[in-house]
């Protein structure tokens, strides 16, 4: 299996993952402000909720002027998520470059799970949003709490990936027989 990213030029990589962490952590940086008003635990409380009687003990908690911090940072959350998935990827594709065998295959499949994130993160918003609109049915905190665990899952993966591998001492290549 390919890594979702193998199209960028190996001269490129480390330009792109630093313009695309810098970036990432400036908005990540923006939420932090947004999740303020948000208590207990900011909205990470809100997606990891997962029964109507705590969403709706939140929401009975958050003034109007929370919820619509939260209703701004879930669409916020639409432009963090392409980027916080595509640098843990390529965070993820710089550490498989430095090893060979299983460990670079693993990055291959971790490369795609961090892109997967993003997609459960889109599916937690859409339910978070029909939860802040007033639409308290079951089914949304229950979507919100499996997304948001998949996504935390994948992302913590990808993350402790790219940092192992890039602690790792560089995989020397393998003796050929006969020279020493």
């Amino acid at each position: 299996m390919q890594h979702p990213l193998e199209f960028i030029t190996f001269a490129n990589r480390k330009r792109i993952f630093i313009a695309l962490l810098v970036w990432t952590l400036g908005l990540f940086a923006v939420f932090r402000v947004l999740d303020q008003p948000l208590a207990p635990n900011g909205i990470v409380s809100f997606e990891l909720a997962g029964t109507l009687e705590r969403v709706t003990t939140i929401l009975s908690s958050w003034s109007t002027q929370a919820k619509l911090y939260a209703a701004f940072g879930l669409g916020l959350d639409y432009l963090f998520m392409p980027s916080y998935a595509f640098t843990i990827a390529l965070g993820v594709f710089l550490a498989m470059g430095r090893h060979k065998g299983w460990f670079a295959m693993l990055g291959a499949w971790i490369g795609w799970g961090s892109l997967a994130a993003a997609l459960f993160d889109a599916t937690e918003n859409f339910a978070l949003w029909h939860l802040l609109l007033n639409e308290l049915i079951p089914v949304w905190p229950q979507l919100a709490f499996w997304c948001a665990s998949f996504k935390f899952g994948l992302i913590a993966i990808g993350l402790i990936y790219a940092l192992v591998g890039g602690i790792l001492p560089r995989r020397r290549p393998e003796p050929v027989e006969g020279s020493r």
